[in-house]
């Protein structure tokens, strides 16, 4: 382990993330509120400045960054990112523990939205804004963010975006690795400002527009009124929210090959195909399940059409309380979670590209048992499979699988039921926020123990990463030096 650049790196982030906290003092300054909360953002940037420069005030002689490294980077940077974020909640009283500070904000940064508030609207603007903002930092990742204003961090960073880009493959959509890093968050954030425009152009105020926006370009999904997009009651709001969270849900990459003008490379793209299917299929099914529930076809379509677009995406806003659906939509949701958006995109899950690698080689197997003489093929986006990939996704999965049950044992002892223990931990590590139980739209994780809170906010930081990075923390030999 070459400790001088992980040290490097990691102060690197936190300066980063001191000088972004100037946005919610500037918010809390604007408001006029009591100086406690401009001062609990201070005094984190200040603690971040110190810590930064402590941890990488040299660049080491030494500056060469393997994979170890890049994951190990990834996930000590988001776990001293969530801690260093909760501070303000936390000094300002906002939120008095730290321990709910820290599931809040690591649910804002891993674009969860899971909460502990039972009153969202008690929090000031400030905290609000901090709240959501985090957001849109770990949307697209701090430390692609990182890379894209620091491109002194050098090409080796590839191993870096790797473990923070989800997805079963990565690929630069330029040559240099800081190059695609501005690329990607010059294409995410004007996204996230056509989002606000179209929002304010439906009656939403600015300040509203903004931190929504935060939510669907993340597809984080943190409300800042009590009931989520429900209290704004506009079929407008909710349409270009629906639209927001499966564009944001879609890989960036596509985003560049079309203001490149390779339109084809898009239409062409079996993931894209993929994704838009199971939307479509999902919006179709639900909705015949709820024509006894919902009169008008058009609220019906209205109401799935918004959650399904919430769900697959893992964002989690919701307009209604999909807890009181039938039994077969909650199980057309749950899979929803499981299955998530595209690579390269926001949103958690384990990636349609996964979904359609695992179902051709599944369907790929069958044949093979049929006619086992037969020499076959899997294909995807147009290609052959290589060997190497496929079984990166099946041994993915496995891990995923252990992780995922693991949790579901730790959490079960501070839940009454089955469903609340699956449910929470598939909406936490999916990073999708709101599930079902007693995590349902209406309630929040409160309840909780803060046991439970610390191993659903690993969960959540596990999930955002695929696993691998906070895996590698726990091992032995990950910090045998060099």
């Amino acid at each position: 382990m070459n400790y001088g650049i992980v040290g490097w790196a990691i102060g690197r982030v936190l300066w980063v993330e001191a000088s972004l906290m100037i946005f919610p003092v500037a918010v809390a300054l604007i408001y006029r509120e009591a100086p406690i909360n401009a001062w609990s953002f201070l005094i984190t940037m200040v603690l971040l400045v110190i810590c930064g420069a402590l941890l990488g005030r040299k660049k080491p002689v030494i500056d060469k960054l393997y994979t170890k490294e890049g994951l190990v980077i990834t996930g000590l940077s988001w776990v001293v990112l969530s801690f260093f974020g909760a501070l303000p909640f936390f000094i300002s009283g906002q939120i008095p523990s730290l321990v709910n500070a820290l599931f809040e904000t690591a649910s804002g940064f891993t674009t969860t939205g899971a909460s502990i508030l039972t009153d969202v609207e008690a929090l000031t603007h400030s905290m609000l804004f901090w709240r959501s903002f985090t957001h849109l930092i770990g949307g697209m990742g701090i430390l692609v963010f990182t890379m894209a204003i620091l491109p002194r961090m050098g090409d080796d960073t590839v191993h870096i975006m790797k473990a923070e880009v989800p997805g079963p493959v990565f690929g630069k959509i330029v040559s240099k690795t800081g190059s695609t890093a501005r690329i990607l968050y010059i294409v995410y954030l004007g996204m996230w400002a056509l989002t606000v425009l179209f929002l304010m152009l439906g009656g939403m105020p600015l300040f509203d527009s903004m931190l929504h926006g935060f939510g669907a370009a993340g597809t984080g999904g943190f409300g800042i009124r009590n009931g989520s997009i429900f209290p704004y009651n506009s079929a407008y709001i909710e349409m270009v929210l629906s639209i927001a969270m499966i564009l944001f849900g879609v890989n960036f990459n596509l985003y560049f090959f079309l203001l490149a003008g390779n339109w084809k490379a898009v239409f062409k793209n079996e993931e894209l195909r993929w994704y838009l299917a199971i939307i479509a299929g999902a919006i179709v099914f639900i909705s015949y399940n709820l024509k006894d529930l919902y009169g008008p076809l058009t609220e019906r379509l209205r109401h799935v059409f918004f959650t399904v677009s919430s769900i697959i995406t893992t964002t989690g806003f919701t307009t209604v309380d999909y807890a009181t659906w039938p039994m077969q939509t909650h199980i057309i949701l749950l899979l929803l979670m499981f299955v998530g958006a595209m690579a390269g995109s926001t949103a958690g899950g384990l990636k349609v590209s996964r979904i359609g690698i695992l179902a051709k080689n599944a369907l790929s197997e069958l044949r093979r048992v049929r006619e086992p003489k037969r020499t076959l093929v899997v294909r995807y986006e147009n290609r052959a499979v290589m060997k190497s990939v496929t079984d990166s996704v099946l041994k993915y999965l496995v891990i995923y699988c252990i992780v995922f049950w693991g949790l579901v044992l730790l959490v079960s002892p501070d839940v009454p039921n089955f469903v609340s223990s699956f449910s929470a931990v598939a909406a936490t590590f999916n990073n999708i926020g709101p599930g079902l139980g007693m995590v349902g739209p209406i309630y929040s994780y409160n309840d909780f123990s803060d046991f439970s809170k610390v191993v659903l906010t690993i969960g959540m930081i596990a999930g955002r990463l695929e696993i691998y990075p906070i895996l590698l923390l726990f091992m032995k030999h990950t910090w045998k030096r060099y």
